[in-house]
């Protein structure tokens, strides 16, 4: 095989990566520095290399056993070497690496944005909140910066400052999925340069998976719900939520509950969940349903359309809109949620003596880690109501 002859001081260095089919890809391996990052968990400063990878799309012969196949090989690797050469002579212009000039003037504002755009997953709506919160952010903190930052103005003292005031102002695990959807673009604008450095690296916005800090909803308020009627609500919103507060289905779950997914026979509901389909083993969920519930759902338009999704909602803001204006009509001054439907759904069950396992598999959590923080707030309910007592004097 036609031998590549890298050295050490090469930057970017070809490498190889053997193949499945016995041929070998090529590829350059940049080397752009270093960070210091603080371990935890050894107490002390750790130095992480940051490198980065460019596929040629060029192919070698693992074994060529063949004239033609030991020719091919030589000519390729001698184009590779070639590509090498050229990058490496553009890194020493500053054409590459830290010194990507032509980048330098975007705005990172519009960018994201234009990430938002072109987006097509389900969670774009987070990602849509977290360029709201970062928009916010440096409106409040940093105003210069409000309308228009570089790149390269984003480092590490800024998104440590970021994650701080996400943790003020964002509750449950609300400052955690934002700061991860940022992260999310933040890396994809590192991977096709228009970032030099990812200022994100090493930087995690920690929550307490065993504390609950959204809001309950209590039975009694429950049924203050379920008592309130308003001029001009929305009958599909109100039963929606209704059947998240007695089944503890997300919002992303239950707008895209069809017919066909109720069994009515066996008066069962079951579906895939978004959140975890495709990379759990609860992922799939099976509600048994009472006559309450198979009323919220009612029939389909005709036998043929099972199709048809059993609640016709509007977008996720307006259903939060009209979820507020129903909650303070019917008195209730907690900062309420869609999700805190599945919050309560939890405790609220629990408090009545569900076992730990049926509501983990109600819920669809494949172990009983997520579902163990909902019976420490059971734990939190009885111990302010013994606490709710006048004070015992003796």
């Amino acid at each position: 095989m036609a031998k590549n002859d890298t050295k050490v001081t090469d930057n970017p260095k070809l490498k190889e990566k053997t193949l499945s089919d016995g041929q070998i890809s090529l590829y350059l391996e940049y080397y752009l520095g270093y960070s210091k990052q603080y371990d935890e968990e050894k107490d002390k400063e750790a130095v992480k290399i940051i490198r980065k990878k460019e596929f040629l799309n060029l192919y070698i012969w693992q074994a060529p056993r063949t004239p033609l196949e030991r020719q091919q090989n030589k000519e390729t690797l001698e184009l590779a070497k070639k590509i090498r050469f050229e990058r490496e002579q553009e890194m020493k212009a500053g054409k590459l690496g830290y010194r990507l000039e032509k980048k330098d003037n975007v705005n990172f504002l519009d960018y994201f944005q234009n990430y938002i755009d072109n987006y097509q997953k389900k969670d774009v709506r987070v990602i849509m909140m977290a360029l709201a919160k970062f928009k916010a952010f440096l409106a409040k903190k940093h105003p210069v910066y409000a309308n228009f930052i570089k790149p390269n103005n984003l480092n590490r003292d800024l998104m440590l400052e970021f994650v701080e005031y996400l943790q003020s102002i964002c509750v449950g695990e609300g400052a955690h999925t934002i700061f991860q959807r940022f992260k999310k673009v933040v890396k994809y604008a590192e991977e096709h340069d228009v970032l030099h450095k990812n200022p994100c690296n090493g930087i995690t916005c920690k929550i307490d998976d065993q504390v609950i800090k959204k809001d309950i909803l209590s039975l009694e308020e429950i049924e203050n719900l379920l008592n309130t009627r308003y001029q001009g609500e929305n009958p599909e919103i109100r039963k929606a939520f209704i059947f998240c507060l007695y089944t503890g289905i997300r919002f992303c779950d239950v707008v895209e509950l069809k017919f066909s997914n109720v069994d009515y026979s066996n008066r069962l509901l079951s579906f895939e969940q978004n959140k975890t389909s495709g990379h759990s083993k609860a992922s799939n969920v099976v509600i048994p349903l009472n006559d309450g519930l198979i009323s919220l759902i009612g029939h389909p338009s005709s036998p043929d359309n099972m199709d048809e999704v059993i609640f016709k909602l509007p977008s996720h803001t307006m259903c939060l809109k009209a979820l507020r204006h129903w909650t303070a009509r019917a008195g209730i001054t907690k900062h309420i949620t869609w999700h805190c439907a599945r919050h309560s759904f939890a405790v609220n069950i629990l408090n009545n003596g569900a076992n730990i396992k049926t509501v983990a598999s109600l819920l669809g959590h494949s172990g009983l880690k997520h579902t163990e923080k909902y019976t420490r707030a059971v734990d939190k309910l009885k111990e302010d109501a013994i606490n709710s007592l006048p004070e015992l004097k003796i």
